[in-house]
């Protein structure tokens, strides 16, 4: 493996990190705790984060052609 493409294995593997955190975070109590217009970017930025690591998967799975 390249040194590139192992930098985007460890991209994908940070990212999947904070996504799992992030989702843990928005469905504890300590969630409630957060400012109503900082709850609605938090689930907009979820999304888009599984989108990204969606496209890192189908780069890494590239490397393998």
């Amino acid at each position: 493996m390249q040194e590139y493409q192992k930098r985007v294995v460890d991209e994908k593997t940070e990212l999947d990190g904070r996504i799992n955190r992030l989702e843990s975070f928005i469905q504890s109590k300590n969630f409630n705790t957060v400012d109503a217009n900082e709850q609605e970017r938090l689930h907009f930025q979820i999304p888009i984060m599984r989108r990204y690591s969606a496209i890192l998967d189908e780069r890494i799975a590239a490397f393998k052609d």
